[in-house]
């Protein structure tokens, strides 16, 4: 069985913790955006099915600023990004990028923070401030300017703001190194949102945008630029993933002309695929030697990549196990849960589930009773699928041949951000609440 990347750095950065039963340490951790798989899934945790803000809430902590950067965990700390308005408002800045719309203008300088919350107590242990600047765009109004998700390997905090830096801090929050990439020009000025990825020793970072694009591998350990690889692309918000097929690790992302496999060692393009869309928001996910990436904007396309083989470029070739043109998700990334494929229509209550290696779509789709728009991707436990929109509602569904509805539930507060799952609990960060929702 090949493991996705993700799931395997997971395992070397717990060898001083061996000692402890697997089922231990993979409920205590979710390390990075979409957990300790990179898939959405939280293989050992079991969170409640119902909630409210008056059942099944241990604690409720108000957020210093605002941010759709997924909390990271690590044993019993949480760390969150946010950007927190300072200061008298300024005259408004507005956008200028072509085609800009319903954008918010900037009106204050902001604090680009880093924080660490106690799991068990739901308080703030330290907020560190790592940059202070008045934002060179403000960003689509659904949008925040901290929506980068931090990763940690449970030693370091990789704390990543784009255009305002990416920083290195240990569990206390001492600032290690920090690295300026540059500034960004999004399309539409839409903001920014992809986060990095972590393997071994080895952070990736997308950076597509209007001016010329290019991923990075830098070393973990001092920021030292490890290479760095142009792109013909304009802006996407994919997160890369990292994958080892043959035993070598390689970073997949996302993009509009192609989706693309580059070495981490090198940085050299393994394998390319053309058929996505514009405005590449979904990371792509993998298990079993296949990658799936989706988009859906001015067109909906979906391709099921064998890596086993890939090498130049794939498109219309037989490396393309399924390809899919209907109903493929936008914002909220696809869920793969124990063979199978969850992704949501644009960012609307339409799930469609289809059998990961075949593509097949044994039954639905199934509209989603009591949700809307949905911007935070759908996380899976103990048999469950968890969906979050923006109106504060969580639908929870039975993964199984017949999916069914077990619980709607609803809190005050708007959520972009996906959600984080360790053993008993789900972590839910709204626009200005972080819940922790556990049994009573």
């Amino acid at each position: 069985m090949r493991m996705t990347v993700p799931a395997l750095a997971l395992a070397a950065t717990l060898c001083h913790l061996a000692a402890q039963p697997a089922s231990e340490q993979a409920s205590r951790y979710w390390p990075q955006w979409r957990g300790p798989l990179g898939t959405g899934v939280a293989p050992q945790a079991d969170p409640p099915v119902e909630w409210s803000e008056s059942k099944n809430i241990r604690w409720k902590l108000a957020l210093p600023g605002k941010g759709h950067s997924t909390p990271v965990i690590w044993g019993d700390r949480i760390f969150l990004t946010a950007a927190v308005p300072f200061g008298s408002p300024s005259k408004p800045r507005y956008d200028n990028a072509p085609g800009a719309h319903d954008s918010q203008p900037v009106t204050h300088h902001h604090e680009f923070v880093a924080l660490a919350v106690s799991r068990s107590e739901g308080k703030i242990l330290w907020q560190r401030t790592l940059h202070r600047e008045l934002p060179h765009e403000g960003g689509h109004y659904t949008g925040s300017l901290a929506s980068n998700s931090p990763v940690t390997d449970g030693e370091h905090l990789f704390a990543y703001f784009g255009s305002r830096g990416l920083y290195c801090l240990d569990l206390d929050g001492q600032l290690v190194w920090k690295k300026d990439l540059g500034q960004m020009r999004t399309l539409h000025a839409h903001g920014e949102g992809s986060s990095p990825a972590l393997h071994g020793n080895t952070l990736v970072v997308n950076w597509d945008h209007e001016g010329q694009s290019f991923v990075v591998a830098l070393d973990k350990s001092t920021g030292q630029q490890l290479w760095k690889a142009t792109r013909d692309e304009v802006t996407s918000w994919a997160t890369p993933i990292v994958v080892e097929q043959g035993g070598r690790p390689q970073a997949i992302v996302s993009g509009t002309n192609r989706l693309r496999g580059y070495d981490l060692a090198s940085g050299q393009v393994i394998w390319e695929c053309a058929g996505l869309s514009r405005n590449v928001v979904a990371s792509p996910v993998a298990s079993d030697g296949m990658v799936f990436a989706a988009s859906s904007y001015d067109k909906r396309a979906l391709l099921a990549i064998r890596l086993d083989g890939a090498q130049g470029d794939i498109t219309a070739t037989s490396q393309v196990a399924w390809t899919r043109s209907q109903r493929t998700p936008y914002v909220p990334s696809p869920l793969l849960y124990d063979g199978w494929l969850y992704f949501l229509r644009h960012y609307q209550g339409i799930l469609t589930r289809l059998k990961a290696q075949t593509g097949e779509e044994p039954s639905g789709p199934f509209r989603l009773a009591g949700i809307r728009n949905v911007y935070a991707s759908p996380v899976a436990a103990a048999g469950r699928i968890y969906i979050t929109d923006l109106d504060g509602a969580t639908l929870v569904i039975r993964h199984g041949d017949a999916p069914r509805m077990l619980a709607l539930n609803r809190l005050n507060d708007s959520f972009s951000a996906s959600a984080a799952v360790v053993a008993g609990e789900i972590y839910l960060r709204g626009q200005r609440y972080l819940y922790c929702v556990a049994e009573e």
